[in-house]
């Protein structure tokens, strides 16, 4: 059986996904005759295809409607780990161009599944933008765009998905000013104040080890602290634990939660106390 073999340039390259699965889809060729391969890693181990080329993008495939919130869904879920994405995003497409109504269908089996990547990512990007925690490092000069002595930012996140490069827009937003580089295992981002790079991945080892603001911040974590709100399964479902290794303020975590009680008992006794105060002081007057 002939399977058209479609390289894609990186594992969150919607552009090229997108130009092939229009070519496809113009051309009718089915899901089942589409491996996705990105870079020079196998499509499919069980597979033995040959390669056939995808047609030209012809005049009927530019035209093809598909609603917007497809492309929407689409643009999240090529961000997604799982290795069936583009798969099965070009079926979702093939379905949709013939029923585009299904993108409102919540019971549709293809599509739940299709929208269940995509809300895992839009999960990540949200720990991302919350969990990055930056130290400061000082440039020794080497670099072009550094001078000596300038200060830069390091953060080092491991991410669940390929979602490094779609983020970084947040992080330019939000610290325009600083020069800072997230390093993650996939991908590396660094911002100068200018221009937004790329880079291979890295390990947990290139990032700085810490620095003396941290102790100013874990000592601010530490005083807003309300024993009286703490909800340990709330909190470890906004802040799950394999993000507290590189979160300065989770080594304080633990004893935070094993003194709770008895640091609310004590705020109940001295705000008692300051009660029986102020109504003594009234009735004296």
């Amino acid at each position: 059986m002939t399977h058209h073999v479609i390289r894609l340039d990186a594992p969150d390259d919607f552009d090229g996904w997108r130009d092939a699965a229009r070519a496809l889809a113009g051309s009718g060729v089915p899901a089942d005759r589409v491996l996705w391969q990105v870079g020079d890693q196998p499509a499919d181990l069980f597979a033995t295809p040959h390669r056939a080329p995808v047609a030209p993008i012809s005049p009927s495939a530019a035209r093809l409607n598909v609603p917007r919130d497809f492309i929407q869904l689409a643009r999240s879920v090529v961000l997604h780990r799982d290795p069936e994405r583009f798969s099965l995003l070009y079926a979702l497409l093939l379905r949709v161009l013939h029923r585009p109504a299904l993108m409102q269908d919540a019971t549709d089996p293809l599509r739940r599944r299709v929208e269940g990547l995509s809300q895992a990512v839009r999960r990540d990007m949200h720990k991302m933008r919350a969990f990055v925690r930056f130290r400061e490092i000082t440039m020794p000069g080497q670099d072009g765009d550094a001078a000596e002595g300038q200060s830069r930012f390091v953060a080092w996140f491991e991410p669940d998905h390929h979602i490094t490069r779609t983020n970084a827009a947040f992080f330019v937003g939000r610290f325009a000013t600083m020069h800072w580089s997230i390093l993650t295992p996939d991908a590396a981002i660094h911002w100068d104040g200018t221009t937004l790079r790329q880079g291979p991945g890295a390990s947990a080892a290139d990032a700085a080890p810490g620095d003396p603001l941290e102790e100013v911040w874990k000592a601010y974590y530490s005083a807003i602290f309300n024993p009286a709100r703490l909800n340990p399964r709330a909190m470890l479902s906004e802040m799950p634990m394999k993000y507290w290794k590189n979160l300065p303020e989770a080594a304080l975590i633990p004893d935070l939660m094993a003194t709770a009680r008895a640091r609310e008992l004590d705020m109940i006794e001295r705000s008692r106390a300051a009660q029986g105060r102020h109504g003594t002081a009234k009735v004296g007057r």
